[in-house]
């Protein structure tokens, strides 16, 4: 019964939470109904999984509205076949959305319990497009570079310069920029002669991106 009501409170968290906000993508509606949001955050958070705002999970972190997830998403106006490179794994529900509508994932987490964590639910949940490192996010993944997207879940003063190198011709990025007075959902797009463009898409509150993994 309790995974009927799960079902239920999806369902209705993708058609007054995000459709009713202007997200009509099918294949984002899709994945939104498709990943079990209450499985990536801790028990007694379960009931409120498909509520209208952000959750608290391990480390002092946060599970994203799922408004603000489905709108960063849409932002990187994805296809079928981008290689996205993902800047705070947290509890992996981002993760887990970009990898029902991309190639592969690589996704960079700071604290090394959440990164496992992830992983093995992913795991669990069948995704096998999706690779893991704890580590620095603001040096991105110079190995694996370049990335046709590149999406951050927490935000810095400024988009990191390794970000903008490690993004290929033609890719967008999409991360909040600003400090915690005041902070802009940004999407960057790199033209062909590597000039670098921005758009806002409004204001947005995010926990700040930190550049030093614990030692």
């Amino acid at each position: 019964m309790m995974g009927n009501n799960y079902e239920w409170l999806r369902q209705n968290m993708v058609e007054k939470q995000i459709r009713a906000r202007g997200i009509t993508d099918k294949r984002i509606l899709d994945a939104f109904y498709k990943v079990p949001r209450h499985m990536f955050v801790g028990p007694d958070q379960k009931p409120l999984a498909y509520e209208d705002h952000p959750l608290p999970i391990e480390h002092n972190q946060t599970i994203s509205q799922p408004f603000i997830v489905a709108l960063m998403t849409e932002a990187l106006q994805l296809k079928v076949n981008e290689k996205i490179l993902e800047i705070g794994t947290g509890s992996g529900y981002q993760t887990a959305i970009l990898a029902e509508l991309a190639d592969h994932v690589y996704t960079i987490e700071r604290f090394e319990r959440l990164s496992r964590s992830a992983s093995t639910l992913l795991g669990e949940l069948g995704y096998n497009n999706v690779t893991y490192r704890v580590g620095d996010g603001t040096k991105g993944w110079p190995e694996q570079a370049p990335f046709d997207r590149i999406l951050a879940a927490a935000a810095t003063e400024r988009i990191p310069p390794a970000l903008l190198e490690q993004l290929d011709t033609g890719g967008k990025l999409v991360m909040p920029v600003g400090d915690p007075g005041g902070q802009q959902l940004i999407v960057a797009g790199k033209d062909s002669s590597g000039k670098i463009t921005r758009e806002n898409l409004g204001g947005c509150r995010f926990l700040p991106l930190v550049e030093e993994i614990d030692s």
